[in-house]
């Protein structure tokens, strides 16, 4: 099994093709498998030693259903110190008052877990008004991404992002 798991929650597919992203210009297949929540479960999980998980926002700053579905599988993982990163999507235009809120909503449930989180993302370049993944210190709480309004800046913020994370997961 491959050392890294990258889960992801997908609604219109544009976070299934960040994950591709990562893995084929980041990762190698051999080092980091993909996942799609809605297939998987806590067993999973837990056969790898690094995580990254990504998430989009829906609707009005809600989680998509395969998240939302998949939350009571968290508590069978055993986190134990293992790295986690995550990502999430959001419109900052569209939706200003709920930027990306699904992905701060999620890093709660899984801080409230014991998990060892990582890859903590600026707040700086982005234009919005409230968010549930802004900790207040100048940072979310994972890499950011608005393919809606800045698509230009994700392949730039993708690979400074992982090459903050990198080192945490490798070691893992």
């Amino acid at each position: 099994m491959q050392q890294i798991g990258l889960f992801f929650a997908t609604d219109t597919g544009t976070t299934e093709t960040i994950a591709q992203r990562i893995q084929h210009h980041h990762f190698s297949p051999d080092t980091l498998a993909l996942h799609p929540l809605d297939e998987s479960d806590a067993a999973l999980i837990d056969s790898h030693r690094a995580l990254i998980f990504g998430t989009p926002t829906v609707g009005y700053g809600d989680y998509p259903y395969a998240l939302e579905r998949f939350l009571d599988q968290l508590d069978a993982v055993d986190f134990n110190d293992r790295p986690v990163a995550l990502f999430g999507l959001g419109d900052q235009l569209g939706y200003p008052d709920v930027f990306v809120d699904a992905l701060g909503m999620f890093h709660a449930e899984l801080a409230a877990r014991g998990a060892r989180l990582i890859g903590y993302w600026p707040t700086e370049g982005y234009d919005y008004e409230a968010s549930k993944a802004d900790l207040g210190d100048g940072q979310f709480c994972g890499l950011v991404l608005d393919e809606d309004n800045q698509p230009g800046l994700t392949e730039a913020r993708l690979a400074r992002w992982i090459e903050q994370i990198r080192p945490a997961l490798s070691a893992a």
